[in-house]
C-alpha cells in the first residue's frame, strides 16, 4: 500500500479523518491522560484501517452505532514512527477509541510546581510538530491529512485551559462526558471541571495543542489576549512587549489577506517550552525568553502570525517539503517587520539568518542532503535534522523570485498563491508548477531545480546589503586585530545588534580578548539570551572556564532547543573535561526540559561521546 508521508504509517488508498471527538481526563498524579476519541472519516471503509499512535496503550475499540467492538492490532513500535494501529472496518464511516497516554508521551510535559514560574500549581502543555500528536491520541498523524476536532478536558478545578480552538465553556462534569473514557468513575469527583473546546477550520494533526495550568491573561487587542501563568509580573511584561501585535495583524492581512482564524491569542509558557514559538492557530506558544523588555521579541510573534497564512493556511505535504512553511513564513516574517519596525530591523533579521544558514551548511557537510530545500527523510527523525535551512534558504529563494519580477508583481503572485491553496496541503512540485503557470518564463530566469533539489547554498543567493548590517559585519571583522566595538558605536544596539556581531566575530578569538569584550559590556550577564547564549558559545569554543558556570546556569534555567543545541554541540566538540561537563550537566538539567530537547541533546551527545 502506498504511504503518503516517510514518518506516517496513514495509506494513500484509505479514507481520510474528516473530525475527532476528544474527551480527555488529565491525572496530574500519574501524567497520563485517560480518554476517548470519536472519529469520522469522509467515507465509509471496509479492511483494515491505519492510525499512528506511540506511546499509548489502546483499551478498546468500539463502533458508536452498535456498541460493537471492533478488531485492532497494534505493531511493534518504530523508533520514529511508533506503532501502528490497524482497525479492521466493515463499511464504518466511524468509530470510537478508547485510550490512555504514557509519561513518557513525547508531545507532553508534566512539571511540577517548582519547575513553573508562580511555583504553587502543576502545568502540562503540548508541542506536537512535527510527528509528536500521535502521542496525545491516535491519527492519521501527516500534516497531508486536515482535521476538525472538538474536545473535552477534565482537570483540576483550580486550573484552567487553554487550546488552539475556540472556547466554547468552562462547566461542571456531566456523566455523559466521561463515555468509554478508560477511567471514568472520577470524572464527575468532586474538585474536577470540564473545559471545552471547537476547532471549526481544518488543521494538521500537528497544530492540536493545549495547555493547563494556573493561568491568567490580559487584553492587548481586539483580536489578542496575552495568556501566561497567574503571576503578575509576566502577565504584565509579556503584555508589554507584544502591545503591537494587531498593528502586525493588520499588516499581514494587508500583504497577504484576510485573517482566517478570527483570534490570536498568546501563551508564555514556562522557561521549558523547547522552541521560541509554536504557530497552533488562535492560540501560539511562546517561550518566556522572547519577553525582552524592549518589544524585540515581538519579532518571534510576527513569524508565527505569518504561519497564520504560510503553514497554517497552505500546508507542507510531508516534513520533505517543510520548506513551503518555513521558507514562505520567514520571507513573510520579514515583510511585516519591515512595514511595522523598518527596513533596517528587517535587514538585521536578515542577516542574522544568513549566518545561520551558513551554519547549519556546515553542519551537514557530512550529510548534504539536509542541505537541499526538497529533501529525502525515509528513515529519519525529523527533529534529528531540524535547522535553519528550510528557513533561511527558502527565504532567500523566495527573495531571490522577488528581486527578479520585482515586489508588485511578487506580492499579488503571492496573495493568488494563497487564495488558491488556502486550507490545503501541497508539495514543492505543486508549488513549482503554480510558480511557472503564473510568471511564464521564471524558470528561464531562475534556476528553479538547483534551488529546490540542489546542495547548498546556490550563487545567487543575497547577503544583506543594508548599511547597519555592513556596519556590524565589519566591526565584528575588526577584532581580531585587537578592535573592538566602542561605546558610541554600540549606544543604540539590542539584541540583534549584539548577536549579529557575536556571530560573525573571527575565529579564533583569544580568551584574553573575550574577557576584555565582557569586561566592557556585561554579555555573560545579559538578560537576552539571544546576546547571552551567543557570547557564552564563543567563550566555549576558546576554552574561556571562566564562564563555564553562566554556561551551566544557563542549560538549566531554558529548554529553547536555539540555545541548548549550540552551546551543547560546542562542549562536546572541545577537549575531554569539556565533555564530560556536557554529560555531568545534562544529567541534572535533563528533566527540566521537554521530551523533544531531551532528544535533540541525546543525539548530540550519542555522536559525539
Amino acid at each position: 500500500m502506498a504511504a503518503v508521508d516517510p514518518h506516517s504509517f496513514t495509506e494513500a488508498s484509505q479514507p481520510r479523518t474528516k473530525h475527532v471527538s476528544l474527551s480527555l481526563y488529565l491525572d496530574f498524579s500519574t501524567s497520563i491522560i485517560h480518554a476517548s476519541g470519536l472519529f469520522l472519516l469522509e467515507r465509509p471503509h471496509r479492511g483494515p484501517f491505519s492510525l499512528d499512535t506511540r506511546s499509548l496503550t489502546i483499551h478498546g475499540i468500539i463502533d458508536p452505532t452498535s456498541r460493537a467492538s471492533l478488531p485492532f492490532t497494534l505493531s511493534s513500535p518504530d523508533p520514529i514512527k511508533g506503532s501502528k494501529l490497524s482497525i479492521t472496518l466493515s463499511d464504518h464511516s466511524s468509530f470510537l477509541i478508547i485510550y490512555s497516554t504514557s509519561p513518557s508521551s513525547s508531545a507532553l510535559q508534566w512539571l511540577l510546581p517548582p519547575q513553573t514560574f508562580a511555583k504553587s500549581h502543576p502545568f502540562v502543555y503540548t508541542q506536537c510538530q512535527a510527528i509528536h500528536a500521535r502521542s496525545v491520541f491516535p491519527c492519521q498523524d501527516t500534516p497531508a491529512v486536515r482535521i476538525r476536532y472538538s474536545a473535552r478536558l477534565n482537570i483540576p478545578s483550580e486550573l484552567s485551559a487553554v487550546m488552539a480552538a475556540r472556547h466554547v465553556q468552562r462547566r461542571s462534569p456531566e456523566k455523559d462526558d466521561a463515555l468509554d473514557v478508560a477511567t471514568p468513575s472520577p470524572w464527575c469527583a468532586e474538585g474536577r471541571v470540564v473545559e471545552e473546546f471547537e476547532m471549526e477550520q481544518s488543521v494538521p494533526p500537528y497544530l492540536f495543542a493545549f495547555a493547563v495550568g494556573a493561568l491568567g491573561n490580559r487584553e492587548v487587542g481586539p483580536r489578542t489576549r496575552v495568556y501566561a501563568e497567574d503571576v503578575a509580573s509576566v502577565l504584565d511584561s509579556a503584555a508589554a512587549e507584544f502591545a503591537g501585535t494587531e498593528e502586525m495583524i493588520r499588516e499581514g492581512e494587508r500583504l497577504f489577506g484576510p485573517y482566517e482564524w478570527e483570534r490570536f491569542d498568546l501563551l508564555v509558557l514556562p522557561p521549558s517550552f523547547p522552541y521560541g514559538g509554536m504557530e497552533n492557530p488562535r492560540m501560539v506558544f511562546l517561550t518566556p525568553t522572547v519577553v525582552k523588555g524592549d518589544a524585540t521579541g515581538a519579532q518571534v510573534v510576527a513569524h508565527e502570525l505569518a504561519h497564520s497564512w504560510t503553514g497554517n493556511l497552505i500546508t507542507n505535504k510531508n516534513n520533505e517539503h517543510f520548506w513551503l512553511n518555513e521558507g514562505f513564513t520567514t520571507y513573510a516574517e520579514r515583510r511585516i517587520v519591515e512595514a511595522v519596525q523598518g527596513e533596517q530591523i528587517a535587514a538585521l533579521n536578515t542577516g542574522i539568518g544568513w549566518r545561520g544558514l551558513i551554519g547549519d551548511v556546515e553542519r551537514f557537510e557530512d550529510n548534504l542532503e539536509f542541505t537541499k530545500l526538497k529533501n529525502n527523510q525515509e528513515g529519519i527523525d525529523p527533529d534529528d535534522v531540524y535547522s535553519q535551512v528550510p528557513y533561511e534558504k527558502g527565504f532567500q529563494f523566495l527573495w531571490r523570485i522577488e528581486r527578479q519580477v520585482g515586489r508588485p508583481a511578487f506580492d499579488e503572485f503571492l496573495k493568488k498563491y494563497i487564495a488558491t491553496f488556502k486550507f490545503q496541503s501541497i508539495d514543492t512540485e505543486t508549488f513549482l508548477d503554480f510558480l511557472k503557470a503564473n510568471i511564464p518564463g521564471i524558470e528561464n530566469q531562475i534556476d528553479l531545480v538547483r534551488w529546490t533539489e540542489g546542495t547548498g547554498i546556490p550563487p545567487d543567493a543575497y547577503e544583506p546589503d543594508s548599511t547597519i548590517y555592513k556596519q556590524i559585519v565589519s566591526l565584528a571583522n575588526e577584532f581580531i586585530n585587537g578592535r573592538m566595538a566602542k561605546e558610541d558605536e554600540v549606544a543604540d544596539w539590542h539584541s540583534q545588534e549584539w548577536e549579529l556581531y557575536l556571530e560573525n566575530l573571527p575565529e579564533p578569538i583569544e580568551a584574553s580578548q573575550l574577557v576584555d569584550l565582557d569586561s566592557r559590556y556585561k554579555l555573560a550577564e545579559s538578560k537576552d539570551y539571544e546576546v547571552k547564549v551567543a557570547f557564552l558559545k564563543r567563550a566555549i569554543s576558546c576554552g574561556c572556564k571562566t564562564y563555564y558556570n553562566e554556561v551551566e546556569k544557563t542549560l538549566k534555567e531554558v529548554g529553547r532547543g536555539k540555545y541548548l543545541r549550540p552551546l551543547y554541540t560546542a562542549l562536546v566538540s572541545g577537549k575531554e573535561d569539556d565533555k564530560v561537563f556536557a554529560k555531568t550537566v545534562f544529567s541534572e538539567a535533563r528533566e527540566g526540559y521537554h521530551p523533544i530537547a531531551q532528544g535533540v541533546v541525546d543525539a548530540i551527545l550519542s555522536k559525539n561521546l
